[in-house]
């Protein structure tokens, strides 16, 4: 049983894909470079901007920069809104909030959407608080935003799950020595998050409600 659960939110809380794609390609097109494939296009889902960038077009660090600011402008004020919450989440966060659970958020998804996303969809009311990256990068892997995110409870670690459907939610709790649920309603499969050491597979939330409790 764990007490207090750290969410991802892109592919755990809420299908961002369409708002995340459309930001890509926007900078792509300002940088006047060209697309990946819909394989490549799915990586960028999860991870840092930077890195995705720099991992699935090559980009030197430069251009990785123009890259990200060219994104945030498509983002900033129309990607963010592009999203949609999964089917059964508002029902398994209902659920562990009965059951006494406290929950958090933990992204990698600068914190000043991530608040902005969990408010549209009233997801605010079921968390104590939204860890997320910083927009210097000083706090973007999934590391560090989870330990920032441990700063803030005060329970024991092996009381605490993190939840996630892509490789680096799962490393970067084990980086922090917590658990971990990988999800495979997300934007991950079952063989990314078993080789990167999930401690639990979930194929729906309600799954993770079981596994929680």
């Amino acid at each position: 049983m764990f007490d207090f659960a750290l969410f991802d939110l892109d592919g755990t809380l809420t299908d961002s894909y369409d708002g995340i794609i459309n930001s890509v390609k926007h900078s792509l097109e300002k940088l006047g470079a060209p697309c990946p494939d819909e394989r490549r296009l799915k990586c960028f889902i999860g991870p840092p901007l930077w890195d995705s960038f720099v991992t699935h077009c090559g980009f030197d660090k430069p251009t990785a920069e123009r890259a990200v600011e060219y994104y945030r402008e498509y983002y900033s004020v129309n990607g963010w809104q592009e999203n949609k919450v999964y089917d059964g989440v508002l029902e398994m966060l209902q659920s562990l909030k009965a059951k006494g659970k406290t929950l958090g958020v933990a992204t990698s998804k600068p914190e000043h959407y991530s608040k902005k996303i969990v408010h549209l969809f009233g997801l605010d009311k079921y968390f104590d608080f939204v860890a997320g990256a910083t927009f210097d990068e000083s706090r973007s892997t999934k590391d560090k935003v989870i330990a920032y995110a441990l700063e803030q409870i005060n329970t024991p670690k092996n009381r605490i799950v993190m939840v996630g459907d892509r490789s680096h939610d799962i490393s970067g709790a084990k980086a922090n020595g917590l658990k971990s649920i990988g999800v495979l309603y997300g934007y991950g499969d079952k063989n990314e998050l078993t080789e990167a050491g999930a401690d639990y597979i979930a194929k729906t939330p309600h799954d993770v409600v079981t596994i929680i409790d």
